[in-house]
């Protein structure tokens, strides 16, 4: 086989997954090339939400600014019956990953716009093809050649890359062609999405509301850019061909007390909730990522948004092994990581949907929100707003509650030895680090351990107090005075930081290079 690549990777899918996956992996220096069927971007608002994890993703990519601009600030979530008791709230603390809220409503095409006009910025590695159908893909030991139909002229091309992630949707044609099964169920119940343009503000109208009922539960959020969506079951003795038009589905809004003097019904659709996984997410050289590896319910507003860090895990580590700064077997921890992240978000949107639908006991549902036992050793937030953490992957050390390792670090505002103040990713760099508290971390190190992280390139940096002297040129001051006390809770003196800022290694128990 010829190895004249025409791109290093090739992305299948454009959505938010996509070009996540292109932006990061351009950020590495990698050629894309992106194959999109459609010629538009899908008109529907599908996912609702992002949060600080994401926020900080777009950060590293340098368009969080950009994507802030078009999103809004989510108030606080809330479960209430029909009668106006309030089930359970969850109120959103500060982020402590750096974004200016914990979490934020999108109106998804608007975002999405945005995103892809980030990544025309990149279109000296990111190459985008428009109406591309994939209608075979093949592999061989050094690379990938996709076959392509122009969806307007029929004009057949070829592709040929290294490497290719698959983020073509829940319906994903390539994970079918490369024979990998999707495991799991979908839900026997259908229902209407209704996203409406707003005339007025009404109260409460931002908070993310759900409306607990056995029989009608309704999820009521406020969209970004003037957008309001409501998502109602249908009853079983109800079909689509019921709500033909927007004036069938008035009758469903008007049943909440929404009327048109509130909203203008922009569209409406239908869908059932899935809760699937593949098999595998990966074949060779090509990987799965999103929906096309994970279809789960909506109510932890976490689809999307997991397909963006599916594809920024791997964007990372792949673009790295591409240059030569990680081995290959780097990509093995992507779906062992992933994986149970996904897990995780499916089996929360899943009892998140018991509560609305009202069949969760009150044991469970207090578990879902309740302060954490006397015996915790670390602080405790409810899963939905927990900070994130890493169940396996490439880790050195115990995981769980005590452990710092597998946690993401927080991302407070620091200085450093000359004055400038940023937040504390600026300021690191896109690379491994170690950092100290209050000790430069490479002398804890042992000559074995130098070597490994230089071979990554890894910097070191020393934390020091806010009331004291810096003692080098690479150190940072903890002006928030958060990251010495975060190191000292876990009793730990130094950690190893990923490039995601995912703790690998803490000196407690080895700051060798995770295997």
């Amino acid at each position: 086989m010829p190895q004249n690549f025409d791109a290093d990777v090739a992305v299948i899918g454009y959505g938010p997954t996509g070009v996540v996956g292109a932006l990061t992996l351009a950020r590495q220096g990698a050629r894309v090339i992106a194959l999109e069927r459609d010629r538009d971007i899908y008109p529907r608002a599908r996912a609702v939400t992002v949060n600080d994890w994401t926020m900080r993703i777009f950060q590293s990519l340098g368009i969080d600014e950009r994507i802030e601009k078009v999103i809004d600030p989510q108030r606080a979530l809330r479960w209430v019956t029909y009668d106006g008791h309030e089930v359970m709230r969850i109120e959103h603390p500060p982020s402590t990953l750096g974004a200016k809220a914990r979490f934020y409503n999108i109106y998804q095409p608007v975002m999405e716009t945005e995103l892809r006009s980030c990544a025309q910025d990149r279109e000296d590695l990111i190459s985008v093809r428009y109406g591309a159908e994939v209608t075979e893909i093949e592999q061989d030991g050094s690379g990938v050649t996709i076959t392509t139909t122009d969806t307007e002229t029929g004009e057949v091309g070829r592709v040929r890359t290294r490497y290719a992630i698959a983020a073509d949707g829940g319906s994903s044609r390539t994970r079918q062609r490369l024979g990998i099964e999707l495991l799991g169920d979908t839900a026997e119940v259908t229902w209407v999405v209704i996203d409406c343009r707003v005339k007025r503000w009404w109260p409460d109208r931002d908070f993310l509301t759900f409306w607990t009922d056995k029989e009608r539960p309704v999820v009521d959020i406020a969209l970004s850019a003037g957008n309001h969506r409501w998502e109602i079951p249908l009853k079983a003795d109800e079909t689509e061909a019921d709500f033909p038009t927007s004036t069938e589905v008035w009758g469903l809004l008007k049943a909440l007390g929404v009327s048109e003097d509130d909203v203008e019904i922009h569209q409406h659709a239908f869908y059932r909730h899935h809760v699937r996984m593949a098999r595998t997410w990966r074949s060779g050289r090509v990987f799965l990522a999103g929906d096309a590896a994970h279809l789960m319910p909506p109510w932890a507003g976490a689809g999307m948004q997991t397909g963006m860090r599916d594809a920024h895990d791997l964007g990372w580590k792949l673009g790295r092994v591409l240059a030569g700064r990680l081995p290959e077997s780097w990509l093995d921890s992507y779906e062992a990581e992933r994986r149970p992240n996904a897990a995780f978000y499916t089996g929360l949107a899943v009892q998140l949907g018991r509560v609305i639908e009202q069949k969760i006991s009150d044991a469970e549902r207090a578990a879902l929100s309740a302060p954490p036992p006397e015996e915790a050793v670390t602080p405790f937030e409810p899963p939905l707003i927990a900070p994130p953490v890493l169940e396996a992957g490439r880790l050195r050390g115990p995981l769980g509650d005590a452990s710092i390792v597998g946690r993401m670090v927080p991302q407070p505002v620091v200085g450093d030895t000359v004055g400038r103040m940023a937040r504390l990713d600026e300021l690191l760099g896109d690379t491994f680090v170690l950092l100290g508290d209050d000790v430069d971390p490479a002398t804890l190190l042992t000559e074995e351990e130098r070597r490994q992280w230089d071979a990554l390139g890894a910097r070191y940096r020393a934390v020091r107090p806010q009331n004291a002297y810096t003692q080098g040129p690479d150190e940072l001051v903890d002006l928030d005075g958060v990251l010495g006390p975060w190191l000292r809770r876990y009793g730990v003196r130094a950690v190893a930081l990923r490039p995601d800022r995912f703790v690998a290694a803490a000196d407690t128990s080895g700051l060798a290079v995770p295997a």
